[in-house]
């Protein structure tokens, strides 16, 4: 393998390089000096140097990665304590390091390392080195300790009923949060490397008996592909391996819920967690599983399918009721009952301006208020969002601007895109809203008839890591269907969904199979 040539601009615009820095040498004082020319020697580096048995060493790590009280009573102050030198000289240079491994470093977590490409990554995560003179290799030892959020109940992803734990920017600590969702020996946890200079862990999580050998191959496949210097949320992971960037639906679910993982884990899906951030990906993803939350199997069945419905509900009025109004109101006033036309036609009496345009209006001043109120401290953003929309709303009506049933329609419109769990679908919708609008004020019902099935066409064409994105819709799976709109009782759910191809099928006993 070629040596690797390292390079650092000086003043002058000249450089300084530093070859050979492949492996680690013999020389302590070259390693050294390796290590603060590759860094630029920070001010939070720490060296300490030290004799073992006549032999000089040092350890490395930087200030504020590591648990300093943990290397100086499990490290430094074990190595201060040695009387027995004559067995360590007597040692030769290949058995030093594995005697100072083995009896005088009390650290549960040490691997040896030759190169210094390992080194570095190890420091930079927060590990300390141990270097020794006179051997070409080091050991590395897990001291990482950094301040991180405690956790917490997720913020974006609110229950009446379930788990207050959320994840954290901790990649272990996410993890311990699914161990401790599932405990089972078949849970996998794949470790990949992302970003050529950040070199961020990135862990993907399934059950090695449930999920699909070809989705595992496929996520392995793109995960493989990501070429960036850095990802600083799971959202650059998310856009670089979705089947269509130019599609205006999630094909990953993001979740900061750990039973919201588990839910996915168990049906055969996998979850993508990125050192760094709260958030993780699920896939494959429908579009069917954009409307369920981890609150409908807490519930009794009744309650769960009632707020199913009313998703559904609302992601229609979300989309569909501005370019209906436009519609009606611009091209089809015969299809509206005679006294709610007249009542229509008194409140736009006086406003210059068409349906289309006082719905853009209004339309685009509600996201204005949404993205305001969601950019701003929580207290003041509350009070932004409904304070402005009453004033605003108010004052628009009052300057004869816009209708009073057009405030209307605006305001159920976005009490309506609130109801849907998923931020990003629900992002969609509102995206494709303006879709609608735009159809329905150049050609009325049958614009949004046409957008309608052009939206479906695409959806039945976009698939999720294999996975059609209109499963189990179509293709047809009338067993997944109970788990779908409706929610079936739990002792009814016996099976994982078929449209993800499971490997193992069976979830539950088999009482509810004959159903």
């Amino acid at each position: 393998m070629a040596r690797r040539i390292f390079q650092r601009k000086t003043k002058g615009n000249s450089q300084k390089t530093i070859k050979n820095v492949d492996n680690i040498t013999l020389s302590l004082k070259e390693n050294l000096d390796t290590i603060k020319e590759l860094l630029d020697s920070p001010m939070d580096l720490v060296i300490r140097k030290m004799y073992l048995a006549d032999r000089p060493c040092a350890i490395v790590y930087i200030d504020g990665l590591t648990n300093k009280t943990e290397i100086e009573e499990n490290v430094l102050k074990n190595l201060e304590e040695i009387k027995d030198e004559k067995k360590l000289t007597e040692q030769n240079q290949k058995n030093l390091l594995a005697i100072i491994h083995q009896e005088l470093i009390s650290i549960s977590d040490i691997k040896n390392v030759d190169s210094m490409d390992d080194l570095m990554l190890d420091l930079l995560s927060g590990s300390s080195v141990f270097l020794l003179e006179q051997v070409d290799r080091a050991l590395i030892l897990d001291t990482k300790d950094w301040e991180s959020r405690a956790i917490e109940e997720p913020i974006s992803e609110s229950l009446i009923r379930g788990s207050r734990e959320g994840f954290v920017e901790n990649l272990s600590t996410n993890m311990v949060l699914i161990r401790r969702q599932i405990r089972d020996p078949n849970l996998r946890f794949k470790v990949h490397q992302i970003g050529r200079r950040s070199k961020k862990n990135l862990v993907v999580a399934y059950i090695a008996d449930i999920i699909h050998p070809d989705v595992l191959k496929e996520v392995e496949r793109r995960l493989k592909s990501i070429d960036m210097d850095d990802a600083l949320e799971s959202g650059y992971i998310e856009q670089w391996i979705e089947d269509s960037f130019l599609s205006p639906f999630p094909q990953m679910e993001n979740s900061e819920r750990p039973d919201k993982a588990a839910i996915a884990l168990t049906q055969g899906k996998f979850v993508i967690l990125l050192d760094g951030t709260p958030f993780i990906l699920i896939a494959p993803s429908t579009i069917g599983s954009t409307f369920q939350s981890p609150e409908d199997y807490y519930e009794r069945w009744i309650i769960g399918t009632l707020i199913r419905f009313l998703r559904y509900l609302a992601a229609f009025i979300t989309m569909f009721l501005p370019a209906l109004y436009i519609a009606l109101i611009s091209y089809h006033q015969g299809m509206i009952p005679s006294q709610i036309a007249f009542s229509i036609a008194a409140t736009r009496q006086g406003v210059p301006f068409p349906a289309f345009v006082e719905a853009l209006l209004m339309g685009t001043t509600m996201e204005l208020l949404r993205e305001a109120g969601a950019r701003l401290p929580k207290t003041i953003g509350q009070t932004i969002g409904i304070v402005g929309g009453l004033v605003i709303g108010e004052a628009a009506v009052s300057a004869g601007i816009v209708s009073p049933i057009m405030v209307i329609v605006v305001a159920l419109t976005a009490v309506a895109s609130f109801t849907i769990p998923i931020y990003s679908i629900a992002i969609s919708f509102r995206l494709i809203r303006f879709a609608f609008m735009i159809a329905a004020a150049m050609f009325g019902l049958y614009g949004i008839i046409l957008v309608y099935i052009m939206i479906n066409i695409h959806i039945v064409n976009l698939k999720s890591f294999g996975v059609p994105y209109s499963a189990p819709y179509a293709p047809t799976f009338v067993k997944d269907w109970r788990d779908l709109v409706l929610r079936l009782p739990i002792p009814l759910l016996t099976r994982r969904p078929e449209h993800l191809q499971p490997t193992d099928k069976i979830a539950a006993d088999k009482r509810g199979e004959q159903i």
